[in-house]
């Protein structure tokens, strides 16, 4: 059994090397294994490259074979000497480069990384009619090539010794991802801290999602310094699991980190948790008793819904910011703590102090950095990869159930989801309990709150296809959902905005996306939305 790729596909760091060599290069980066197999490319999983060449050879039956051969010969280079730890670059069968990194765990060669597809200085007229040649041997069907050489990626030496770097430095991240999870293995018993610590790491943090990049990028400028965070976002949008994953990535990593929700006790009842008591403070104080931040001392202190808190407790929370010192209740003793606080609300925090419920200076105090966590609904693209991820998590002995028809996942994926991922992760389990049974969950077990919300007086779900990958069911049915909308409220563009759960802004480009704004009345709809 090979390596599992897929898994290395998520780790924050891989996501984000991903992401610059396709922003600065307009390439690439993909995974071969020890054979030399490119398993993306066996599953039909191509990303698209902007080279047109490669594009045709990679998307025809005898060019795929030929890229195949091409990479496998790099393959044979890594193996034939295994003291090479640098990258090396092949040619492919169209005289483009290949560079890969070798990919060694534990000493053992698991295969490399690589990006192909790109030139070392620009092509010539001649040269790109030779190529169209080639490529129209194995690939006759795509005869639109004229013109294309402009979009094949130039990288020169000093441009292709930086892109060496970055995936000696991916192939190292894995390296060490594999050591820790190997450590971990050998070390404790499961829910021994290390667990605990690794199940907060970055790379459970699920998303590959443009919204969710940007936060990845945040969190990791965030994670090693000391500064306050506010941490916004719906209920359900995963506001703790990031305030572990900054702790657990930073300097107090080994040190406690400790939570409390502001809005689930009482004011005293509070102020007592957060900051202890002394024996006799009121009724019941039979003796001292350390408040969480005491616990929380060299840690994190994550405080959750931080806009719950009374005047009088932001007062003294402000305190513990600005000086490092609390009282305890019925104390005349101060006390001194070192502290990270994080903090996290679901509400606007800016328009509370505007209304006088939240004090400016603390507000200000919390604020330092602020990570804005997108609601589910506006990162879709996740949705696949979260929806598996609890599938496989909720999975229990003797389920046959390994997926959802493309009914029922076009229905989830048109869905709103105001609970976000929690809400997302319940109804997956649900769905294994109701039909773990069955080989494919069908839609019809779906929550009717969720069906009513989509398919709005119960008529009948628009099928938009039975096959093919998820995001196209959503868009076809997203697409069809908008067309309807738009008869039946005569083009008016703010009424279906609100019906549809979106902004309207976000419904014209939407509706300008799928060309659906051709042969729209608009004098009419402009009318409408008066």
């Amino acid at each position: 059994v090979g390596m599992d790729y897929g898994k290395h596909l998520n780790l924050h760091t891989i996501i984000m090397l991903r992401d610059v060599i396709r922003k600065w290069w307009q390439v690439e980066l993909a995974f071969a294994d020890r054979h030399g197999m490119v398993h993306e490319w066996q599953r039909g999983e191509i990303s698209p490259p902007p080279n047109a060449f490669c594009r045709a050879s990679l998307t025809s039956k005898e060019g795929l074979r030929r890229c195949g051969q091409s990479v496998r010969v790099l393959n044979e280079k890594f193996k034939a000497n295994k003291k090479v730890r640098r990258s090396l670059i092949h040619d492919c069968h169209l005289n483009f480069s290949i560079v890969g990194a070798p990919l060694y765990i534990a000493n053992e060669y698991e295969g490399f990384l690589f990006v192909e597809g790109f030139a070392r200085q620009p092509l010539d007229a001649r040269e790109a009619d030779v190529l169209k040649s080639k490529v129209r041997q194995f690939a006759p069907q795509h005869a639109t090539l004229d013109g294309r050489s402009e979009q094949v990626p130039v990288l020169d030496g000093a441009e292709l010794s930086k892109l060496s770097d970055l995936l000696e430095c991916a192939a190292n991240e894995i390296a060490n991802h594999e050591a820790a999870e190997a450590s971990r293995q050998e070390d404790g018993a499961p829910g021994s801290s290390r667990e605990l610590s690794d199940r907060y790491r970055f790379e459970k943090i699920i998303g590959r999602s443009g919204p969710m990049m940007e936060v990845f990028r945040l969190m990791e400028k965030v994670a090693n310094s000391d500064s306050t965070v506010l941490i916004n976002g719906e209920s359900g949008t995963g506001k703790e699991l990031v305030a572990r994953a900054i702790h657990l990535s930073g300097p107090r990593a080994q040190q406690p980190f400790v939570v409390q929700n502001c809005s689930a006790f009482n004011d005293n009842l509070l102020e007592s948790a957060l900051f202890g008591h002394t024996r006799g403070a009121f009724t019941g104080a039979l003796r001292d008793k350390k408040g969480l931040f005491e616990v929380a001392d060299s840690g994190t202190f994550f405080l959750d819904e931080v806009g719950d808190m009374s005047a009088a407790l932001q007062v003294k929370l402000l305190r513990v910011l600005q000086e490092g010192t609390f009282l305890p209740v019925g104390g005349t003793q101060l006390k001194e703590v070192n502290v990270r606080v994080i903090a996290a609300t679901h509400k606007d925090l800016s328009e509370l102090v505007k209304r006088g419920e939240f004090r400016e200076d603390l507000y200000y105090r919390i604020n330092v950095i602020r990570v804005q966590l997108p609601p589910l609904r506006e990162r879709r693209d996740d949705m696949p990869v979260l929806i598996d991820h609890f599938l496989r998590k909720h999975h229990r002995e003797g389920q046959r159930a390994r997926g959802l028809d493309a009914e029922a996942l076009a229905i989830l994926g048109a869905y709103a989801w105001p609970g976000n991922i929690r809400e997302l992760e319940n109804e997956i389990e649900r769905l294994l309990v109701l039909g773990g049974d069955l080989e494919s969950i069908p839609a019809e077990l779906i929550s009717s709150r969720i069906r009513d919300a989509v398919l709005p007086g119960g008529g009948p779900f628009i099928s938009p296809r039975a096959h093919g990958k998820l995001h196209e069911a959503v868009e076809a049915l997203e697409r069809e959902m908008i067309q309807q909308g738009l008869m039946r409220t005569r083009y008016n563009k703010s009424r279906l905005a609100r019906e549809l759960g979106i902004s309207r802004s976000n419904l014209i480009l939407k509706i300008s996306r799928y060309g659906l704004d051709k042969g729209l009345p608009e004098d009419e709809s402009e009318m409408g939305d008066a």
